[in-house]
């Protein structure tokens, strides 16, 4: 009877034990699941970004190989505010968002431009730059001044896109380009009258290649803001970013990027 009654005693005693280790291994669940991203970050000291390596003057390879730009040293400026390290994960724009909803990162930095819909389903820090529509003609040109002057007029724009839209609506006869570098050959070589592109492409364009022949004759009114873009209901998060952000702006760090990269700054 003693060695039946020890037997059920060691039972019981084992089963309270694994009874104990599930309730522990629950609580410590309960407890990661109640962390937000925020901390989840702060308790590795790391934070992985989504950013695509190959648009420059945001996000590219320098000369070294290294991955750089403006977008990137803007986002580590803040997580070294942050006492965070970066970590970026490079990827094409085309899966980039459907990578941050798959949890692939925790973020994006990748001038995500800043849309109603889009606030609609992810968070995103307050802008962090903005960019214009700008018309560029040659600097002797004197008789194209705004849109309504490209009728009857040539210009460079790629195909898809909404620059070509703008220019025909204007009475512009377009020349396919690969893009804006292809633009500016064919108008400082005078095979095309003008071209319609970002603000921050030109502005990156006259630092690297001041000798060009180029202006601006037109900007559109309406800036389109870019910023950081994360996962839903992270507020926490965002808020540590945007303070980080405006604390640049106040010490000018902020404003030496921007020079470093644009010639001036870019934030407004």
């Amino acid at each position: 009877m003693k060695k039946v009654l020890l037997f059920f005693v060691g039972l019981s005693l084992v089963f309270a034990l694994a009874a104990c280790n599930s309730t522990d291994k629950k609580n410590d669940s309960a407890s990661s699941t109640n962390k937000t991203l925020y901390d989840q970050i702060k308790a590795k000291g790391e934070v992985t970004i989504g950013t695509e390596g190959t648009y420059a003057p945001f996000t590219y390879h320098d000369k070294n190989d290294k991955l750089t730009g403006f977008d990137i040293e803007i986002a580590t400026e803040v997580f070294k505010r942050l006492n965070i390290k970066p970590k970026f994960i490079e990827t094409k724009w085309d899966g980039m968002i459907a990578g941050l909803d798959a949890k692939r990162y925790d973020m994006v930095a990748n001038e995500v431009a800043v849309r109603p819909e889009r606030l609609q389903k992810y968070d995103m820090s307050n802008p962090y730059i903005a960019s214009k529509a700008v018309l560029v003609v040659k600097s002797d040109n004197t008789t194209i001044k705004s849109l309504d002057d490209l009728k009857g007029k040539k210009v460079g724009q790629s195909l898809d896109s909404n620059y070509r839209v703008v220019a025909e609506q204007h009475g512009a006869t377009n020349t396919v380009v690969d893009g804006f570098n292809q633009a500016i050959d064919l108008l400082t070589s005078n095979r095309i009258d003008g071209t319609i592109n970002d603000s921050l492409s030109y502005l990156d364009l006259k630092k690297q290649r001041p000798e060009l022949p180029i202006k601006v004759v037109y900007t559109e009114p309406n800036a389109t803001q870019n910023a950081f873009l994360f996962r839903k209901d992270n507020p926490d998060l965002v808020k540590a970013v945007n303070k980080a952000l405006a604390d640049m702006q106040k010490d000018g760090t902020y404003l030496k990027i921007s020079k470093k990269y644009f010639g001036e700054d870019v934030s407004k």
